[in-house]
């Protein structure tokens, strides 16, 4: 909590003072709301209100209009002297209303099954967008890197311009040879080259950054080292789980929703009509008529489909199971990896500043032998280089050990 409280006073520091701050948290708030795919969530709500709304209007009336013409070539025909002889030309208009009064629970089972539905989709959209977070990581750190290795070159740039004017002064003074100076503006020419390069790179790697999490971020925005601290233990919190956990609840509802099939229907029914002949085959004549009722549907043998459908999603379930605990199994094969990485890295920073420490000393007698005139300009440089890069290989190692945390916590699910 006092770290947050911290990095809010920061950006609220840089607001005021025109320097914009840029944390590795909020590059992970942005992404999580500004990442296109993660509107992908309204539009899945508006797909289940739809979806509910289908379902739900099987339960209110449904209306239908009929119209017929045939044309017979036979009618029927009584056995009796001077009865009337049908038309053969028939004509027939009705209006039916179906209104169904009991299903068995189909329709609310199939409203649970798109609920559960929508909150795996909901969930497979989480762990698509937490897959992002891994990338966020790579590129912030790639141009912490960078903002890191500019400022060394520029202090190794700082104290070559003080070593030239000790030069200058040194040749003047007849101490030192005339080439030391020249040496000297060479590795600083070098520097700058380096450094230009270096600024290049972490400005495609701001320009990636920006686009990820949709936000204009200046070439003068000062990225913020984060001290992350982990708990080194087996307990997973991947949303991963809860997706499996989900799949397992659609299958259920699945199944619930096929055992319903084959359920009783009942429809009650209103048919009104205009035709010729009407419901009196016997009255040649168009005539009104209407027919009220109730019908009863019920699958009493399937040859066995509802059982071969439900031993299908038993088996859907144990694929899920068998999904879940290779996931588990992945990521504690990746979280030990990742612990042993962590552990070598900090090894290699603790040997880095013993070596800088040396390099500091061995510096140090090659300075006064410099001004003293008994080794050389490269000489000296090469010292100095020699230093500089033990110098970026530890900030490089302290990185690496934050990325390598960071990733860590990811893959825990933190």
């Amino acid at each position: 909590m006092k770290q947050q409280y911290f990095y809010v006073f920061l950006f609220m520091y840089g607001i005021s003072f025109g320097q914009q701050i840029l944390t590795l948290d909020e590059c992970q708030r942005l992404i999580s709301i500004n990442y296109p795919l993660a509107k992908k969530s309204q539009t899945l709500l508006l797909q289940h209100e739809l979806e509910k709304e289908i379902i739900s209007d099987k339960k209110l009336p449904q209306f239908s209009l009929d119209g017929q013409f045939t044309y017979q070539s036979e009618v029927i025909n009584l056995p009796i002297p001077g009865s009337i002889s049908l038309n053969k030309d028939q004509y027939k208009a009705t209006l039916s209303m179906n209104q169904l009064i009991f299903n068995g629970g189909l329709i609310d089972a199939n409203k649970k099954l798109i609920t559960t539905q929508l909150k795996m989709k909901k969930k497979q959209l989480e762990v698509d967008m937490y897959q992002l977070k891994k990338q966020v990581n790579q590129i912030y750190f790639s141009i912490l890197l960078a903002q890191e290795a500019a400022l060394l070159i520029k202090t190794k740039n700082k104290l070559l311009n003080s070593k030239l004017k000790e030069v200058i002064s040194g040749i003047k003074n007849g101490v030192l040879v005339g080439a030391s100076g020249k040496i000297l503006k060479v590795e600083l020419l070098k520097n700058n080259q380096d450094l230009q390069g270096i600024l290049n790179n972490k400005q495609k790697l701001i320009a990636t950054l920006s686009k990820l999490i949709n936000l204009s971020i200046k070439s003068t925005t000062e990225f913020i080292y984060p001290e992350i601290q982990i708990t080194l233990n087996n307990k997973i919190a991947r949303p991963e789980l809860d997706l499996f956990q989900f799949k397992n609840e659609e299958i259920e509802k699945n199944m619930q929703v096929v055992s319903k099939k084959n359920a009783p229907t009942i429809i009650s029914f209103v048919n009104g009509g205009f035709g010729n002949p009407g419901l009196n085959m016997l009255d040649n004549s168009f005539q009104t008529f209407y027919m009220v009722g109730a019908k009863l549907k019920w699958t009493i043998f399937d040859w066995n489909s509802t059982k071969k459908q439900q031993k299908l999603l038993a088996l859907n379930k144990e694929i899920i199971k068998n999904n879940r605990e290779v996931f588990l199994l992945n990521t504690e094969i990746t979280l030990h990896q990742q612990e042993k990485e962590i552990e070598k890295i900090k090894a290699f920073v603790v040997t880095d500043k013993e070596i800088i420490n040396l390099r500091n000393e061995v510096l140090a007698s090659a300075d006064s032998q410099f001004k003293n005139g008994t080794i050389t300009a490269s000489e000296y440089i090469a010292k100095l280089t020699d230093l500089f890069v033990d110098k970026n290989t530890l900030i490089t190692h302290q990185i690496q050990l934050q990325l390598a945390k960071a990733n860590y916590k990811i893959t825990k699910g933190q």
